[in-house]
């Protein structure tokens, strides 16, 4: 039986073809997304949570044990979030570094000042949109929603061959912009959480760009009707 495809209209990613069985991006799927993450969280942490109680309150001798039980209750958490950070790592280098010189300018004339110097200092493209506020690199997206208290983490490819950093980066931009609830649906979510539980386990600068964008987003709830 054949796939049903999706038909590609003015202003949609053509890429949406490939994922016809993804739901489109939007406000509730966001939310909806949300809550799931944070109840499955609950859920692999909880039981550790309340063994540790039982086991506390029915033999403090076993109290060791019960601190080993919320080590991993925390841990497990810790390592959602570490797999959002991993949609940052970037690749092996590739190219020379002429190619990537004109690759950083053709990206600066895409931005604004504020934007090219947080990517000179970062190497993190910052786009305000209508879902939030993003954070592009060369394989990957973070979106910091409306509050600046949650984070969704995507990892997304470029597959137009050996392009310079900058140019991965330059064409995820253009994506986002072209339909930003489709690069949404493309993309593939690694994470979605708390921004301070992220911000521990990205680089010193890469927290700048976050603490950056989620300051705009808190701005984007304020200046909301």
């Amino acid at each position: 039986m054949a796939e049903p495809a999706l038909a590609v209209e003015a202003g949609t990613l053509p890429e949406l073809s490939a994922v016809w069985w993804r739901p489109r991006v939007g406000e509730p799927s966001l939310r909806r997304t949300g809550r799931v993450w944070t109840v499955v969280a609950l859920t692999h942490s909880l039981p550790f949570i309340a063994a540790a109680i039982a086991l506390s309150l029915l033999k403090p001798v076993t109290i060791p044990i019960a601190v080993i039980l919320l080590v991993h209750a925390w841990a497990i958490p810790e390592l959602y979030a570490a797999r959002g950070a991993n949609v940052l790592r970037a690749p092996r280098r590739r190219g020379s570094g002429r190619a990537e010189q004109v690759a950083v300018g053709l990206l600066g004339d895409l931005v604004g000042h504020e934007a090219r110097e947080l990517h000179a200092l970062t190497g993190l493209v910052m786009e305000p949109g209508r879902l939030g506020v993003w954070l592009l690199a060369e394989a990957g997206a973070l979106l910091v929603r409306p509050g600046g208290r949650r984070v969704h983490c995507y990892c997304v490819r470029v597959t137009e061959g050996e392009l310079p950093p900058s140019d991965l980066t330059a064409h995820l931009l253009l994506a986002l912009r072209e339909d930003e609830a489709g690069f949404a649906t493309v993309a593939n979510l690694a994470f979605a959480g708390a921004v301070w539980r992220l911000r521990r386990r990205v680089p010193a600068k890469v927290r700048e760009a976050l603490a950056a964008a989620a300051g705009d987003a808190r701005a984007m709830r304020s200046r909301a009707p």
